[in-house]
């Protein structure tokens, strides 16, 4: 395994003039097709560990939804046509004369992924799913039975994953905004607020504005001048939020497009835009850290609804964060990484074709103590990219 180290130079980016990141809530259409993706991959995989004892090969990671049409009013409305959810991709349907009842395994994770986590949508009648699932190709399926035989897991792609540490203020920020406007807490208070929260923070210099888009849901709004105070008292936690990050001026802006006057603002009948305005696809959306960050390094490879063994896609994006971040944390003298791994596919998925870290020390250089702590560090989480499996199937390891 090779480990190239080198050191960061030029300002940091919470010192850069200007800095934009984005985050696509949990209702999101793109944030709706990366979970399912992953809930159906981690119900498939449950489902083979107890009929078959080892999850077989699959990647789910091609969902598409397409919005429905919808109603809206205050006080209520209706959906008119459901949102259509097509989850396609490759998988074991059949082992022996047992058939995979992959159809029914992948209908039983949306339907109750969505009725967890999006509380206005009636899932039931509101989204039809479609799923499109065939046999994977017999090349990958069978590197899948040579790394059981071998007792060895192999990657079944060639892949990069990405990783950095730590998140910037305007970063956090984001992050922070987003799950507290999500909150269940949140949602409980105020069930006027759906889960289809999208938040785009710009910073130039000191001054950062949020421009925050929520899709209210009308029938707990009883007039314009109850959705003008919700969003109101939206924007306040928000910015809340924000000022207890940073002491940098924040100015908020909630659903930026309305037109009061004429009547036309952000208002559904289930908290989505899915359910009219805006149609989604798996990996469109936040990379693994939860996060869209056009100033920092990134791969636009999906990682949500493949599988948790083998596919590097996956494993190296998790690796990655998780690895840049022990650095920072654990080797002193090192206060931002970050870690760039690509595999080679049919090579055990613990040795990396490259591992490239890129360290920012305080002077610009890289004593030997540094670099080798940084490989100690390095050889340690690597090794344990084999388990991450583990943690992905219980849920703990976010993909969006």
């Amino acid at each position: 395994m090779a480990i190239e180290i080198e050191t960061m130079h030029g300002p940091s980016l919470d010192r850069r003039p200007v800095e934009i990141v984005e985050r696509k809530g949990l209702g999101h259409p793109d944030t709706i097709c990366d979970m399912v993706s992953e809930c159906f991959s981690r119900a498939l995989s449950r489902h083979y560990l107890d009929r078959f004892g080892l999850v077989l090969h699959h990647n789910v990671d091609k969902a598409l939804l397409s919005a429905g049409r919808s109603e809206a009013s205050f006080g209520g409305g209706r959906i008119l046509a459901p949102i259509e959810l097509y989850l396609a991709g490759r998988a074991s349907v059949a082992v022996g004369a047992e058939v995979v009842p992959v159809a029914e395994i992948a209908e039983q994770a949306v339907h109750h992924w969505l009725t967890e986590n999006l509380h206005a949508l009636d899932a039931a009648t509101a989204v039809r799913v479609h799923t499109i699932v065939h046999p994977g190709s017999a090349e990958l399926v069978d590197l899948f039975r040579r790394q059981r035989e071998a007792n060895v897991k192999l990657a079944n792609d060639t892949s990069i994953g990405v990783g950095f540490a730590p998140l910037s203020e305007l970063e956090r920020i984001v992050l922070a905004v987003e799950r507290a406007l999500n909150a269940p807490e949140l949602k409980r208070r105020h069930p006027e607020t759906g889960e289809d929260v999208k938040v785009m923070g710009v910073r130039r210099r000191d001054s950062i504005t949020l421009t925050i888009a929520c899709a209210f849901v009308g029938r707990f709004l009883a007039d314009m001048a109850a959705y003008v105070e919700a969003k109101e008292r939206l924007g306040e936690a928000a910015l809340a939020v924000a000022r207890s990050i940073t002491r940098r001026q924040v100015e908020v802006a909630v659903n930026a497009a309305d037109d009061v006057a004429s009547g036309t603002v952000y208002l559904t009948v289930s908290g989505t835009s899915a359910e009219a305005g805006d149609d989604g696809e798996t990996g469109r959306g936040n990379r693994s850290n939860g996060l869209i960050t056009p100033y920092r390094p990134m791969t636009l490879e999906a990682v949500a609804g493949k599988n948790a063994i083998t596919h590097v896609g996956k494993l190296y994006n998790a690796a990655a964060d998780g690895l840049a971040r022990a650095l920072v944390a654990e080797v002193p003298g090192v206060s931002e990484t970050e870690c760039r791994l690509v595999s080679r596919i049919g090579t055990p998925i613990d040795r990396p074709q490259l591992v490239h870290l890129c360290l920012r020390t305080a002077d610009g250089d890289l004593p030997p103590e540094i670099a080798r702590q940084a490989n100690e560090v390095a050889e340690r989480e690597i090794a344990r990219i084999p388990d991450l499996w583990r943690s992905f199937l219980a849920g703990s390891i976010p993909v969006a």
